[in-house]
């Protein structure tokens, strides 16, 4: 029979494993001297933008990052640390971290994952700093359509062209006509 623990750290080192895997991102933060009501906060708001909060022990996460190979981030934990997975969208996580670090100067980005890159704090910032995915989605829609609503309105300004000059011709052929 197991000690409690040992599988304690056995399910938290495997949750570790399988969220890096099927995390579209992953960051490490340090939360020393947030007060709890703060990261009750902080989690609403990740789980908002479809991330979640991880809070384990340093030797735990040390252990899983080198069985992944990620022994390069293994530096990067000290104190209390966390992981944030985000399932969908990696600006929109990075956003809410570096928003909420902004205002809480306790809550310091580390490191990070965008699938297999590593990335380092100015990394995690810049992120913070691109449009979201449905911003980018919006401006290629337009950036598309621009060239055929171009043709459109030159299709029109032709045709109305046309017409104006039929009118005309109209408007001769009655002066020339009259007596």
């Amino acid at each position: 029979m197991e000690k409690i623990g040992l599988l304690f750290r056995q399910a938290s080192e495997n949750r570790i494993k399988n969220n890096l895997k099927e995390a579209s991102s992953a960051f490490i933060i340090r939360y020393s001297g947030l007060s709890s009501p703060d990261i009750t906060l902080l989690r609403q708001q990740l789980k908002n933008s479809a991330s979640m909060l991880f809070v384990v022990k340093n030797s735990i996460a040390r252990r899983a990052l080198k069985e992944l190979g990620l022994e390069a981030v293994v530096t990067n934990i000290d104190g209390p640390c966390g992981f944030v997975f985000a399932k969908d969208d990696p600006v929109n996580a990075s956003k809410v971290l570096y928003n909420f670090s902004k205002g809480h100067e306790n809550l310091k980005l580390e490191a990070g994952f965008i699938k297999d890159r590593i990335l380092n704090k100015k990394d995690i910032e810049t992120l913070a700093g691109l449009p979201s995915k449905e911003i980018m989605r919006g401006k290629a829609v337009t950036i598309l359509k621009a060239p055929i609503t171009g043709l459109v309105g030159v299709l029109y300004q032709t045709l109305r062209k046309f017409v104006y000059c039929l009118d005309q011709i109209k408007k001769k052929r009655e002066e020339i006509l009259r007596p």
